[in-house]
């Protein structure tokens, strides 16, 4: 989901360019490795490049067709007009995570490093209590905006532009978490020479220079 609105523009911008249309079906990643799994037929496959390599392991997808195309750094809200946390260092974030009353943060690989980090705090167990889990296709932008979760942790692109929130920043540089998300082929087009000449260039697409601009309007980066 932290792909979807720059695949939205990314898709118009291919269509304008080439003449091609791409149908994205931006579901949880979680949710897509599954499907991917049970053999849903798809042409392209846009995950966390762990997903990636894990679905190219268990052979959904075709090896070394991985492409990395954008990461993506998570990032900090809190509630619209709330005062800001100091995210100077590692210090002052676990502060400002121990001063807040309920926070939330996302499934996947970000939440997953977050859940390590608080683990290392000594944390987890003291803010089992405080956290509030985001229901399945919930943002936790939504929940920081109505005052359920007084911090968020997310992916800075689906933090930006979301309404009644403030976005204090990206996770101070020595705790940093950066998403490398990435594109894998399926194994079911692997005979198909024209759809996997499409998807290559599709995919040569999301990784060219000439989109960086846009990923950077989305809060990604390119390298």
């Amino acid at each position: 989901m932290a792909t979807k609105s720059l695949l939205a523009d990314l898709v118009q911008t291919y269509r304008l360019s080439t003449g091609i249309s791409v149908h994205i079906d931006s579901v949880g990643g979680v949710d897509a490795a599954k499907r991917v799994q049970s053999g849903e037929p798809f042409d392209l496959v846009l995950l966390a490049s762990d997903a990636i390599d894990r679905l190219i392991a268990s052979g959904q997808l075709q090896p070394n067709s991985r492409q990395d195309w954008v990461r993506s750094p998570v990032a900090v809200a809190v509630p619209e007009g709330a005062p800001h946390p100091d995210l100077t260092n590692e210090a002052a974030l676990k502060a400002a995570v121990l001063a807040s009353p309920t926070l939330s943060y996302s499934t996947g690989p970000s939440g997953a490093y977050l859940e390590q980090l608080f683990a290392r705090w000594g944390l987890a167990e003291a803010l089992k209590n405080r956290l509030v889990v985001p229901p399945p296709g919930t943002p936790v932008a939504s929940l920081v905006g109505s005052g359920q979760a007084s911090l968020g942790f997310q992916q800075l692109s689906e933090l930006i532009g979301f309404a009644g929130i403030d976005v204090v920043g990206t996770l101070p540089e020595d705790v940093a978490f950066i998403t490398t998300f990435s594109g894998g082929i399926p194994q079911a087009i692997a005979d198909n020479a024209h759809r996997l000449m499409a998807v290559q260039a599709f995919l040569d697409y999301l990784a060219s220079a000439g989109v960086h601009d846009l990923k950077q309007k989305h809060g990604m980066y390119w390298n």
